[in-house]
């Protein structure tokens, strides 16, 4: 299933679970997460069989950002992967999906802290749940550096803009309940069970079309900053063909079989 010694990967049916795996340092950034991550992400756009992609932490934690004893020139893990960064210098931004955007629907499963790196990933997943304890925020601010990641562009698309700022400008830390009334997670569940949480919505997911969810999460982000006029033309263009497809015929006679749908992405 791929992976590195800081990335698992295992499937659950036909959903691919990505989970970052160093939590002896809050599951920090280092190179051998940014590329099993990468090579996920292409695993499962590559995977037909793959309708859904759920991200989480090890060790009850989500991501805690950037490794900052690298960055102070305490070196960083994994030089063995440094051969991917020298041939692939975007790569990083990829894996941290500031550069690439999955196919396939992306459901967040977040417990225990969730910040700097961490949020900034979070923003290019598409579902996104998390355990009540959870801590969210954008710290670099504090530390005198600057979120790159994408929160200064993509944050204010996603969130009213005056608490996009808030976050931004404080650094200050995020209970999931805040997180949730202005926007940044869609939902809050008992500690320890966000991973089953996202699971069963992406059980929900996979018993769907998957041309018709991997169309209609295109359209979405497709025609996010498009005029309404504009959006809708593009909206029939994506959306038209669907319907010719044998996935839709198998959807409606199955619906009136009485019987679940057996989709085939034709």
């Amino acid at each position: 299933m791929g992976g590195t010694e800081h990335l698992t990967v295992r499937r659950e049916g036909a959903t691919l679970v990505l989970t970052l795996n160093r939590p002896e340092s809050k599951n920090a950034l280092s190179l051998p997460m940014l590329v099993g991550l990468y090579d996920g992400w292409l695993a499962a756009d590559e995977d037909e069989e793959v309708r859904s992609v759920v991200l989480t932490g090890a060790g009850g934690c989500f991501c805690a950002g950037m490794d900052l004893k690298a960055l102070a020139g305490k070196g960083m893990e994994g030089e063995q992967y440094r051969d991917r960064m020298t041939a692939d210098p975007d790569l990083h931004w990829k894996a941290m999906l500031r550069h690439h955007r999955p196919r396939k629907p992306v459901i967040a499963a977040v417990e225990g802290h969730c910040v700097a790196g961490g949020t900034e990933i979070l923003q290019g997943t598409d579902i996104r749940i998390a355990g009540e304890s959870a801590t969210f925020g954008l710290f670099e601010v504090r530390r005198g550096l600057f979120p790159i990641g994408g929160s200064t562009v993509r944050l204010p698309r996603q969130i009213a803009r005056t608490h996009a700022l808030e976050m931004l400008l404080t650094g200050r830390p995020y209970s999931a309940d805040e997180a949730a009334r202005i926007g940044l997670i869609g939902r809050v569940v008992p500690d320890g069970t966000a991973l089953d949480a996202a699971l069963a919505v992406a059980e929900q997911i996979n018993a769907c079309g998957p041309l018709a969810v991997e169309e209609v999460k295109a359209s979405v982000y497709e025609t996010a900053e498009m005029t309404e006029t504009d959006g809708l033309a593009a909206e029939l263009k994506r959306g038209w063909p669907v319907f010719a497809t044998a996935d839709a015929k198998e959807g409606a006679r199955a619906f009136a079989e009485k019987r679940p749908p057996v989709y085939r992405r034709h």
